[in-house]
C-alpha cells in the first residue's frame, strides 16, 4: 500500500506534520540508496517512489524534480571541528579521526561519493562542500593564506581517496585497517599538507 499524506488516523496539524516528515524521510532514504546504486542519470523519480512505497506525485510535491531531490538527499553538514582551538600539531590527527567517524556514521557521504565520481551534479555538490566546509579549515591553519586552496585540495585528495577505497571500492587491505591504524598512517600527511612550510 502506497503512503499518502492524506491517509492517516492522526488528527490536527501535529498529525499532518508528522505524516509529512515521515514521508519526506522515506523519500530521502530511498533516494540516497537509489542514487548510490544507480547514479544520478539512471535513477528515476518512479524508481525512488517505488522504493519508498509512495506515489511518484508525492516526490514531485515535496522536491519539485530530480535535481531538487538530489540536492536534498545529499545535503550534509560535515560538522568540521574548530581547528583554531586545537594545538597546531594535532590538526591532522583530529581531522582524520573526524572524517572517519563521519564516513562510518553517515551513508549520505558514500552516496555522494558514488554519484560525484560519475555525474556532473554530484561532482558540483562535492565541490560546494569542499569550498564551503573544507577550505575554511585550510585558511585557518596554513602558514600562507594564498596556498590555502592548494593545501585544502591535497588534503581532500587524501581523504576522498581513502573513502573511495574503503567505503565504495572496498579494497580488502584498506577495509581491514582499524580506524586507529588509518589515522596513524594518514594524519601525518594531512598535517604536512595543511601546516608545514612550502616544499
Amino acid at each position: 500500500m502506497k503512503v499518502s499524506d492524506s491517509s492517516s488516523t492522526d488528527s490536527g496539524s501535529g498529525g499532518t506534520r508528522r505524516r509529512s516528515e515521515t514521508t519526506r524521510n522515506a523519500i530521502l532514504i530511498a533516494a540516497r540508496e537509489r542514487f548510490a546504486a544507480d547514479g544520478y542519470d539512471r535513477a528515476t523519480i518512479r524508481a525512488i517512489a517505488r522504493d519508498a512505497d509512495i506515489d511518484p506525485s508525492m516526490v514531485m510535491r515535496y522536491y519539485g524534480n530530480k535535481e531538487g531531490l538530489f540536492a536534498a538527499a545529499v545535503s550534509i553538514d560535515l560538522r568540521m571541528p574548530d581547528v583554531t582551538a586545537l594545538p597546531r600539531e594535532q590538526v591532522g590527527w583530529v581531522l582524520v579521526a573526524h572524517f572517519l567517524a563521519m564516513w562510518e556514521e553517515n551513508e549520505v557521504l558514500t552516496a555522494l561519493l558514488r554519484v560525484g565520481a560519475t555525474n556532473r551534479a554530484g561532482a558540483e555538490r562535492m565541490q560546494e562542500i569542499f569550498r564551503d566546509q573544507m577550505m575554511p579549515v585550510a585558511h585557518a591553519v596554513c602558514p600562507d593564506p594564498e596556498q590555502a586552496p592548494a593545501r585544502a585540495a591535497l588534503a581532500a585528495a587524501q581523504l576522498l581517496g581513502l573513502a573511495l577505497t574503503r567505503y565504495v571500492l572496498r579494497f580488502p587491505p584498506t577495509v581491514a585497517l582499524s580506524r586507529e591504524e588509518l589515522t596513524a598512517w594518514l594524519a601525518p600527511t594531512l598535517q604536512r599538507y595543511l601546516t608545514a612550510p612550502s616544499p
